[in-house]
């Protein structure tokens, strides 16, 4: 049985994440900034992760429920939709704090806990990054160079922490739901959307997956493999597929 802070345990996505790994036996606390009705969770805290203060109280809660600290889950964004001049800087600086910033503080104080435990499989630190750190879209550049600073801080971690035992990757989910979005599912080759289930199926995957580090994982139906000047065009979907 592992111990699993999961940090934006209020989303979709991080409920999901919490099920996930409470369906194998885990203790899972969440931690968010509102509260969270999920039996998965064996503790709900409503924490400002962004700060050290409340990083280390996330860890020690963990630490208390479990007894031990095995994988930290990274959920946490904030994404404010409007070009880049519109943007205000309230809006860049939630981005970034909900996005990067957490992801820098939560990751900081559960490391000597992690390293220094050597679990069998190791510790590992798992975050949701998203296709629009490597695919631009129109409305959205706090969030993606939030997601994309997060990519960088995987790497870097895991190559530095890679030596006391300790694995970080991440996801890049695409659209998950859109089940209100006109044509959600165009340019997806798999012709759908994705669901929090399939996220949280991915995060718990690389939290076991022992020979993995500094990866970053599409879970996006194929997204990010298609050339959508080929695949969107009528003419040629038509002809080849």
């Amino acid at each position: 049985m592992r111990g699993v802070l999961v940090i934006g345990s209020s989303s979709p996505i991080g409920r999901a994440i919490g099920r996930a790994f409470a369906a194998d036996g885990d203790t899972v606390v969440g931690v968010a900034l509102e509260e969270v009705d999920e039996p998965a969770f064996t503790r709900s805290l409503v924490l400002d992760c962004a700060s050290a203060e409340g990083a280390e109280a996330a860890v020690d809660a963990v630490a208390d429920a479990a007894g031990r600290l095995d994988v930290v889950v990274l959920a946490a964004a904030v994404m404010p939709v409007a070009p880049i001049a519109e943007t205000t800087d309230e809006q860049c600086r939630a981005a970034l704090d909900a996005v990067l910033g957490t992801a820098v503080a939560v990751s900081r104080a559960p490391l000597p806990r992690l390293a220094a435990g050597r679990q069998a499989d190791g510790g590992a630190i798992v975050a949701v990054s998203s296709v629009n750190a490597f695919l631009a879209a129109p409305g959205l550049p706090a969030y993606a160079a939030a997601k994309a600073g997060l990519e960088g801080l995987v790497r870097q971690l895991a190559l530095e922490y890679g030596p006391h035992g300790v694995r970080v990757n991440a996801v890049a989910p695409g659209m998950i739901g859109g089940e209100d979005v006109p044509d959600a599912a165009a340019g997806y080759p798999l012709g759908r959307t994705g669901t929090a289930e399939e996220v949280a199926q991915a995060v718990r995957f690389l939290a076991g997956a022992g020979f993995v580090t500094g990866t970053v994982l599409p879970v996006d139906g194929g997204l990010s493999i298609a050339s959508p000047a080929a695949f969107l065009r009528e003419d040629l979907r038509g002809r080849w597929l």
